[in-house]
């Protein structure tokens, strides 16, 4: 654990890495030859019959740089919730474990608090780091030294709220990629207007397959940004909710287990 931070680091740049390539790979690959037959199979029909009929498809809607850039965001949080997903079902799996083995009706004294923290020091590195064995060790060490039931109940409490403020916190950069997508997606707009200002002349002389497609990116990236901005939001909310549940939980473990148990003479 005293590595994660540089390990979680190393995660998130690799899966920029290959969010960047698989995404850009099946771009070149298939949407952006798809879309450009499309489009010159609609030019075609312009020129020999001189009507033009906008066709749907999602390759047209998905071809631009800016739903490229869109979609590397989205995939790239999305593994990072996926990589705190997985840490908040390791730490529960802990409440599975017998890390605290008092009998119901058993009182625990400051004299006997080595005898229980034993077995949490004896865990591996991962699990002695993990929340619920740092407010058990937390509240031995408080009562150990100070003899009182409230100072036990106040360190667990302080380990879980400094342990909520840091995973709030290590939602930060998820937050800035939930607003950076739907900003990407109006940068896509600006550009599509531009351009299909830049071919009014264009359109007065009866070619408007220009300012057709160019409208395209600008509205076409507005919409598929803000659909992958609140995909990514729902997840972003439920992966809070396990977490705030994982510290609540570990609140009352803490409670049922081991506060009630504890006596002074």
């Amino acid at each position: 654990m005293k590595n994660e931070p540089f390990s979680e680091f190393l995660y998130q740049v690799f899966a920029l890495l290959i969010s960047i390539i698989i995404v850009h790979a099946v771009y070149v690959t298939v949407i952006r030859p798809h879309a450009n037959m499309l489009l010159e199979q609609q030019r075609a029909q312009q020129e020999a019959t001189g009507t033009f009929e906008m066709k749907r498809s999602a390759s047209l809607v998905l071809k631009d740089p800016e739903q490229e850039i869109c979609f590397i965001l989205g995939l790239w949080v999305i593994a990072i919730m996926s990589y705190k997903t997985r840490r908040a079902f390791r730490e529960r799996r802990l409440f599975g474990m017998p890390l605290l083995e008092v009998q119901a009706g058993t009182s625990i004294l400051s004299e006997d608090i080595r005898q229980y923290m034993r077995p949490l020091q004896a865990l591996p590195d991962a699990q002695r780091e993990s929340l619920l064995s740092r407010a058990l060790l937390s509240a031995f060490q408080r009562f150990g030294s100070t003899g009182s039931i409230q100072d036990a109940s106040s360190a667990v409490g302080e380990a879980c709220d400094t342990e909520a403020d840091r995973l709030d916190s290590e939602l930060s950069m998820v937050r800035y990629v939930i607003w950076a997508i739907p900003a990407i997606g109006f940068i896509g707009t600006v550009r599509g207007i531009g351009d299909a200002l830049s071919q009014a002349q264009q359109a007065v002389a009866g070619n408007i397959i220009g300012v057709t497609v160019s409208l395209g990116v600008a509205f076409n990236s507005t919409l598929v940004a803000l659909v992958i901005s609140m995909v990514i939001m729902f997840l972003m909310h439920q992966l809070q909710l396990m977490q705030e549940r994982l510290v609540l939980d570990v609140h009352n473990y803490c409670d049922v287990n081991l506060l009630r148990h504890l006596k002074v003479r």
